[in-house]
């Protein structure tokens, strides 16, 4: 699973470029090309539209407006972003299954096998109602350049299907699984593509996944990751996003002199990754003081313990567990959908790991007011593209998703490495390799944004595509 899911812009209904919201009345043509100023990058960006004159322009156009400052200094490299644009690879096919009254049912499923130029295709898949081509084609985009990001040799793909997984029962979502891996298997491996979780493709239905590949190609490979430990997965998989997040913002605070031990901090959300975000931080000697559900959010005044935490991961993995039934006599709890960062007390850094769009401008004004200097996204894209121009404005320092929730992805690629050569590292082993990781994403980053003169956000855009892009030209025309 590679890190916090990633929200697509036709998923929230909403588009954003060069940080100005997108006009509904405006050409494709219009949306992508918008604030660029290269002349054979705006060449390459109508090719993309005429192509897929509706398909994850969004996502190009993002990277496109970073990537100009390259283009400016090295224009032979121009070529190998048109390449990459397109997709190495495209399957779409069938999945029929039988629900629990025998009625056969069909789904379509999808694996866009976007870049293997730096190593195999890596990216998860994701089963939910609603999911198309373009949106698995966007993801997949993303997925080239934070895989580059982690030094690791992993390619960029992105698979899933239309299955909405609520309300099916155990044997319902064993059968689509393994109808969806009969389609899939022959078009993945441990050396062509690897895929991995995502919404809706949780640890059960990665199991029955690699079951069924086991079962059909008679081999015990690491042909998918996120697997259970006791067979063939990785230690630290669960914690890997929420850790490495903290890790990157350790490296972030150091290379400013500052350490985050002691210092008072807000967490958004209570799932995955908010949880293990929260324990790493007081296990680093933070302080944190909130945390959030969609109903509300929790105050500790002098900071949660580890125990705490544990309560509330006890609650949140119950049916229906909302933080209204965490128990402490010094806690403060705030219901109404009311946001952590609202609290009466100033905080030093936020790690917004809740949800797509969470921070608006009204909020990260509320953020600054309160003496935030750093903020971490912890979640794919939720801060919106005015609160972060808000927070740039107010030198505010500013981790990107694509490399702050990156700890993911680099778990699933240190799996990869063990099944490879069959050993199992110790969680300090793993944990001190994911450590390792996020600190040079950071300073990956840093150096391109110090390089090309660009936020650090751009300078992760940058750093992603030149490892894959200088690929792409030294092996030619493949």
């Amino acid at each position: 699973m590679p890190g916090a899911p990633i929200q697509t812009q036709e998923e929230r209904g909403a588009a954003a470029t060069d940080g100005k919201p997108v006009s509904r009345s405006q050409t494709a043509e219009e949306r992508v090309t918008q604030g660029i100023r290269h002349e054979g990058l705006l060449h390459v960006l109508r090719t993309v539209v005429e192509r897929d004159p509706n398909q994850f322009l969004d996502a190009v156009h993002e990277v496109a407006v970073s990537l100009q400052p390259v283009f400016d200094r090295r224009p032979e490299l121009l070529p190998a972003f048109e390449a990459i644009c397109e997709p190495e690879r495209t399957i779409v096919f069938r999945v029929p299954w039988l629900d629990d009254s025998g009625k056969l049912r069909v789904n379509r499923g999808f694996r866009v096998q976007f870049s293997s130029a730096i190593g195999p295709y890596k990216g998860g898949l994701r089963f939910r109602e609603g999911v198309r081509l373009s949106i698995i084609k966007m993801l997949g985009f993303e997925q080239i350049f934070k895989n580059a990001l982690t030094t690791l040799p992993m390619g960029g793909g992105k698979g899933g299907s239309d299955f909405d997984p609520k309300g099916k029962s155990e044997g319902e979502l064993q059968r689509f699984c393994q109808s969806f891996m009969t389609k899939l298997y022959r078009h993945i491996g441990n050396r062509v593509d690897i895929p991995a979780g995502d919404i809706g493709c949780g640890s059960r239905e990665i199991a029955y996944l690699f079951g069924q590949y086991r079962r059909i190609t008679g081999t015990h490979t690491g042909a998918i990751t996120g697997k259970g430990v006791d067979f063939g997965g990785s230690e630290i998989r669960p914690e890997a996003t929420g850790y490495g997040c903290v890790y990157f913002a350790e490296c972030m605070l150091e290379s400013n002199g500052e350490r985050i031990e002691g210092k008072r901090c807000i967490v958004t959300g209570s799932g995955n990754v908010a949880q293990f975000c929260a324990v790493k931080l007081v296990q680093e000697g933070a302080v944190v003081l909130a945390l959030s559900d969609s109903k509300g959010y929790v105050y500790e005044k002098k900071g949660f313990s580890v125990q705490q935490l544990e309560q509330i991961m006890r609650i949140k993995a119950s049916h229906h567990g909302s933080l209204d039934q965490y128990n402490s006599d010094t806690a403060q709890y705030v219901g109404d959908s009311r946001k952590p960062w609202e609290i009466d007390a100033r905080y030093d850094l936020a790690f917004p790991c809740a949800t797509q769009n969470e921070v608006d401008l009204e909020a990260a004004e509320r953020m600054v007011n309160q003496g935030v200097s750093y903020v971490f996204e912890g979640a794919n894209m939720p801060c919106t593209a005015e609160a972060v121009e808000h927070f740039e404005a107010k030198g505010v320092g500013f981790g990107p998703a694509k490399a702050v929730n990156a700890g993911g992805v680099a778990v699933s690629g240190l799996e990869m490495a063990q099944n490879r050569v069959g050993i199992m590292w110790s969680r300090q082993e793993v944990d001190d390799r994911l450590k390792t990781i996020m600190h040079q994403i950071y300073k990956t980053a840093r150096d391109a944004a110090k390089e090309y003169g660009v936020s650090l956000a751009a300078g992760a855009n940058i750093a992603g595509f030149l490892k894959v892009g200088e690929a792409v030209l030294a092996q030619g025309a493949v």
